[in-house]
């Protein structure tokens, strides 16, 4: 699976679980750990837990290894590291609080309108 289709897949898995403003950051050149972020948030602690559990289950029926899932249990920010994309999926107020779009904000944000969501 390539970077850009599993970046698709993460997306779309978001997507799928009702997750709310999906951002994508092309971290390229910016960090070493990963090539994109992707960032979104659910309205609830179960909703949360939902978006991180169908980003880990389309990864693995991908072929692809969830290297690491923090923060499941709390459900207030769960990140989901797929190797070359790294999901952050908040619950509404700590994606507020935290604000990582403005933290990587010279990052430059993928244009999701391809992905047909």
């Amino acid at each position: 699976m390539t970077e850009r289709e599993l970046l698709v897949t993460a997306v779309k898995a978001a997507d799928d679980k009702r997750a709310e403003e999906i951002v994508v950051l092309n971290m390229k050149g910016i960090s070493l750990i990963s090539d994109y972020f992707l960032i979104c948030h659910g309205n609830s602690d179960k909703q949360v837990q939902a978006i991180a559990r169908e980003l880990k289950s389309k990864a693995e029926e991908n072929g692809v290894t969830v290297k690491r899932m923090e923060g499941f249990d709390e459900a207030k920010w769960i990140l989901v590291d797929l190797g070359d994309v790294i999901a952050h999926v908040f619950h509404r107020d700590e994606r507020g609080y935290y604000k990582l779009e403005r933290l990587w904000g010279d990052a430059p944000i993928e244009d999701l309108s391809d992905m047909n969501l």
